[in-house]
């Protein structure tokens, strides 16, 4: 495709657009008409009329349905571009408008907008899609946003419902499931590295469609990721954000479950759901494959039994940082007479009553690890190096979803479709907004943190969070308690360097500490030029002419609601 302008990105205004709307507006009759237009002319392969159907600086988001890969597109002239590109090959026929679905959105006085969706069907598959309408100057409606997901292909339907296995087994599960899980009678098709929420989700995914999979865990147990977490780590996400693909959490679950209970809830779920896990078991080696497969992956089990598998997939679902800690190099750290940590390392705070502790970093792990010093006693200070963007969990998180993840809100499926239909780049400025009516619900506590010289910033560009999670993996802090003025704080000055008993600072300044932690973490990932991840469920090679050496290679990482989401789309980027 050749390279077509971008408009400048701004958020549909009436202002903006020079209209008003009635408030006895039909909302259905009107997406109605725009979709029979819509439809018509994607069945007839008319581009030209269905670009005339947006505005000028829409957006479409495509996840797998039109392309095989994730894209999204901006204005009109790239939209017209890539249907005429792209719908010859996928053919897509039998368009359907969800009306229960359909209803007018006002999430400020200045914007409105008709959300809808459609499902349609391509030669390969089973498509959901989402169109938001806004009004014009001249009393019509034209569509601002797109987005198109595949669903599920032809021919391979998820074995669930009324399709899930119907034999009794009299007396031959036992048996069956031991041979399936040891691999007597078949190898895998896919060997998935890691077996926290990421590789347990792109497991059950798999199963479901009839692909039989194997998750290498080196830990002993799987939930140990988890559990051998420090002890007071609880999830910072509300649990009904959180439920994970074919089992949701209890409704009697706390609403920020602690992190041992999180771990014994994956171990269930591996269980429940029958997924192949080798637990203390490491993989060695990932070599170009023989027997015609593409990748030959080598294990090793606890009792030293290796075993080589051929396969055309292998999924590195490894977590930020794949595990290794990112320890800064400051210097002289061999003349420092206490303990040195990283987050990773820090289990309980009792073990150093009576000590006193610096914790370097002032996001999450570094809030979570400091609080759990205070509450024993301990003379803890962090040192805050650069801003970070503080929102509470409880204001936060609901206005930075729109509202889609709530106790009693829409079913989970349902909001994950309607939270993927927004691009990022445009997402960034609807954070925008809703940053500045963040920044006052959360006042009491900013103020607080202000107060004793913590820095605050507002995101990248005022955006908040969200986009520092898509760019970097850290920078932010949902607050799920406070600990205000029982931990100490310096956030002036450069750290120079270890000294006997602390730390060092540029302006001559010195830290006194007995135990050293380091809060940081390692990102792994970010946004292309289109506002799409690099590598999450996608293969790590990408599509460039280098692709084929590390063809079936995939990656899978990212937080509980993240992995329930991209998991299928992890399995459909290839058509197995």
């Amino acid at each position: 495709m050749s390279t077509v302008a971008t408009p400048i990105r701004s958020l549909p205004t009436l202002r903006k657009l020079g209209s008003t709307v009635n408030c006895n507006l039909d909302a259905h009759a009107v997406s109605k008409e725009w979709f029979l237009g819509f439809a018509d002319a994607m069945g007839s392969g008319n581009y030209m009329a269905v670009a005339s159907l947006l505005v000028e600086d829409a957006f479409w988001r495509d996840m797998l349905a039109l392309t095989w890969d994730f894209h999204t597109y901006e204005g009109r002239d790239a939209i017209h571009q890539f249907i005429a590109d792209q719908l010859p090959k996928f053919k897509p026929s039998a368009f359907r408008i969800r009306n229960d679905l359909t209803r007018l959105h006002v999430p400020y006085e200045d914007i409105v907008c008709i959300q809808a969706f459609f499902d349609f069907e391509t030669t390969v598959g089973y498509v959901s899609g989402i169109f938001r309408l806004v009004p014009l100057a001249d009393g019509s409606w034209k569509a601002h946003t797109l987005f198109t997901n595949l669903e599920d292909l032809r021919g391979f339907p998820e074995k669930i419902g009324a399709l899930r296995d119907h034999e009794p087994y009299h007396g031959k599960w036992i048996e069956s499931r031991e041979r399936e899980r040891e691999f007597l009678d078949e190898e895998p098709g896919v060997v998935i590295i890691g077996g926290g929420q990421n590789g347990l989700t792109v497991a059950a995914r798999l199963k479901a469609f009839g692909i039989n999979a194997l998750v290498v865990e080196r830990n002993k147990r799987i939930g140990d990721s988890w559990r051998n977490r420090y002890a007071t780590l609880c999830v910072h996400d509300p649990v009904w954000f959180d439920h994970l693909p074919y089992m949701p959490f209890p409704s009697l679950w706390p609403v920020y479950p602690p992190a041992a209970k999180l771990g014994d809830w994956l171990e269930t779920y591996a269980h429940s759901l029958e997924l192949n896990v080798w637990t203390s078991t490491e993989v060695v080696s990932v070599n170009p494959g023989t027997q015609g497969k593409k990748w030959s992956v080598k294990v090793i089990r606890s009792d030293g039994r290796e075993r080589i598998f051929q396969v055309n997939h292998v999924v590195f679902a490894l977590g930020f940082g794949s595990g290794l800690p990112n320890i800064p190099n400051i210097p002289c750290q061999t003349e420092f007479k206490g303990h040195i940590l990283h987050a990773s390392q820090h289990k309980q705070a009792a073990e150093f009553i009576g000590k006193k502790v610096v914790v370097i970093g002032a996001c999450t792990s570094a809030h979570g690890i400091c609080a759990d010093y205070a509450d024993h006693g301990i003379d803890v200070t962090m040192v805050q190096r650069s801003s970070t963007c503080v929102t509470s969990a409880r204001e936060g998180i609901p206005r930075l979803t729109g509202g889609l993840y709530l106790e009693c809100g829409l079913p989970t499926d349902i909001a994950d479709r309607v939270n993927a239909s927004f691009p990022n780049f445009l997402l960034k400025l609807v954070h925008q907004r809703v940053m500045t009516d963040l920044a006052e619900a959360d006042r009491d506590t900013l103020d607080g943190l202000r107060r004793v010289g913590f820095k605050l910033n507002m995101g990248d560009d005022d955006s908040g969070p969200v986009q520092l999670i898509w760019k970097r993996g850290g920078g932010y802090y949902f607050g799920t308690r406070s600990s205000t003025g029982k931990i100490k704080l310096k956030s002036n000055g450069s750290i120079t360097r270890f000294i006997p008993n602390g730390l060092l600072f540029e302006d001559g300044s010195t830290l006194d500490a007995g135990t050293y932690a380091d809060g940081r973490a390692a990102p792994l990932w970010g946004l292309n030029d289109e506002g799409e991840l690099y590598s999450v469920a996608r293969e790590i090679g990408g599509r460039g002419p280098q692709a084929a050496k590390v063809a079936g290679l995939w990656a899978m990482l990212g937080n509980l609601a993240i992995c329930r989401f991209h998991s299928k789309a992890c399995i459909f980027g290839e058509r197995y």
